[in-house]
């Protein structure tokens, strides 16, 4: 028999086991489930609307509001998310964010009123933001800078874009089988398990130094952004030259304008000006920026097509759009295979090009076109694209930056991909809704209006593929500490 001894002082913890590093793929994994969610349910919602409506006796606006509630929490708490991250813990932050968006999705689906359901919306819009930056922070922490993280990257992207892309389809078939409510309880049992893998097997991490929050900055970013975000959902209903139009969008720049100028004086920055100077960072956010106000809007344009042209159910137009996923979740994947060997700003040009012929055929739509020309090709080339463009962005924005400044860089990409698609929607919706004539316009008046926003769509890509390919670092970008950074 063998004494054991023990160094006096020795801990019961200490005794019992040494802690474990969970394996890469479980945190890439738990970090992609949680993006999963995020993105899914700012589309999954789309197709249960009206039995919203009937189920709780809202009215139009009110309707309109079950998705500006989350889409403005969203991008409102989006920056403070990402730096509570870096301050507090990547983990926690990860754990609050999902919590709450559990909690909030099992109010909404047991919702009784309206309000309630609203309610329960602009806190799922809150927990989402403060859980979509630590997804990628945590994910970038776990795996090493190279080809290792680029696969990573690629995966959580097309996760998110495969998310996006599933709301239709998911929100069909839970309608159709279920009711309305399931839309939102579905996301119970999968957060439970999720909380669970994560709280079990994620390992904590945050910058370094004093763990100061920039108060001022944060309640000036996130009111400013929450209020341009209101300011673009007017413009589905009230136009873009209504008083209730103008005034929140011109309130929100003003408070965005002043946050800069704090952000300039304090010591301690939400934000670090210095992270704009770095070209990685500033061009991968504008690119994202201005080919998301694109890309971001063939799913709504699709969809619409698809039911009020074409005549397909909700379960079916989600089903015709299949292809158009598994072509995103492609090219997010086939990204990283490129981006050594051609570089990461020629990969992001590439897919931006191949998104624009995507768009540029999907012009050519007619009241009576066929699935495989009309929807499944040109659907293919526009997330083919799109999944090719969105993972070198974001490998660029992040390994650009100072470790302790990542969460903040992936509250920014998130940002920048949420701001551009909703104002890209609205500016796309208005010139759709011009050139048709209105809501009750016939198949071929209906065309028209989606064909003249493909066509813009992908002028506004070929521009975002120029400024790719000027503006975007052609190397590997190095990090750079910036000034106010945690590290």
């Amino acid at each position: 028999m063998t004494l054991m001894l023990e160094a006096p002082g020795t801990s019961t913890a200490a005794r019992i086991s040494p802690p474990r590093t969970p394996p890469t793929w479980l945190v890439v994994a738990l970090a992609c489930a949680g993006q999963f969610l995020v993105v899914l349910d700012v589309s999954v919602v789309n197709v249960a609307l009206p039995s919203m409506r009937t189920d709780l006796g809202l009215s139009a606006q009110g309707l309109q509001w079950v998705v500006n509630a989350y889409a403005i929490a969203f991008a409102g708490f989006m920056l403070l998310g990402g730096r509570a991250g870096d301050l507090y813990g990547r983990k926690r932050m990860f754990l609050i964010g999902l919590g709450l968006f559990t909690l909030a999705s099992l109010g909404g689906g047991l919702a009784q009123e309206g309000w309630q359901l609203l309610a329960a919306r602009a806190v799922q819009g809150l927990g989402a933001a403060v859980l979509a930056p630590s997804t990628l922070t945590i994910l970038t922490a776990a795996v090493p800078e190279g080809a290792a993280r680029a696969r990573a990257i690629a995966t959580w992207t097309a996760v998110g874009a495969g998310g996006g892309a599933a709301g239709g389809l998911v929100g069909g078939a839970l309608v159709d089988g279920l009711s309305w409510r399931w839309v939102l309880l579905i996301n119970v049992p999968v957060g439970a398990v999720v909380l669970a893998g994560a709280a079990l097997w994620l390992t904590e991490s945050r910058g370094e130094g004093r763990r100061r929050l920039d108060l001022p900055g944060a309640l000036l970013v996130t009111v400013g952004l929450a209020t341009l975000a209101y300011g673009i959902s007017q413009t589905e209903s009230e136009g873009w030259w209504a008083t209730a139009t103008l005034v929140p969008l011109a309130a929100g720049l003003a408070l965005l304008a002043l946050f800069l100028l704090v952000e300039m004086r304090t010591k301690t920055p939400l934000m670090p000006l210095g992270l704009l100077r770095l070209r990685s960072v500033a061009s991968a956010n504008v690119a994202m920026l201005v080919s998301g106000s694109s890309m971001f809007s063939m799913w709504y344009f699709m969809t619409l097509y698809a039911q009020n042209v074409l005549g397909y159910s909700p379960f079916e137009a989600g089903l015709a759009l299949v292809p158009s996923s598994l072509a995103v979740i492609l090219g997010s994947k086939a990204a990283p295979r490129f981006m050594p060997v051609i570089g990461a700003r020629n990969v992001a040009v590439l897919g931006t090009v191949v998104a624009a012929v995507g768009f540029g055929w999907q012009s050519t739509m007619t009241a009576d076109g066929g699935y495989l020309a009309a929807i499944m090709i040109p659907g293919v080339l526009m997330m083919l694209g799109a999944g090719m463009a969105a993972t070198p962005l974001a490998s660029l924005a992040i390994s650009g930056a100072a470790p302790g400044d990542a969460g903040l860089v992936s509250g920014l990409i998130n940002t920048s991909r949420t701001m551009g698609g909703s104002l890209g929607l609205a500016v796309l919706s208005t010139i759709a809704a011009t050139r048709a004539g209105g809501e009750d316009a016939g198949p071929v008046a209906l065309t028209d209006g989606y064909a003249l926003v493909f066509r813009t769509a992908a002028v506004v890509l070929v521009a975002a593929a120029l400024l790719m390919r000027t503006w975007l670092p052609a190397g590997r970008p190095k990090p750079t500490p910036t000034a106010g950074s945690t590290d």
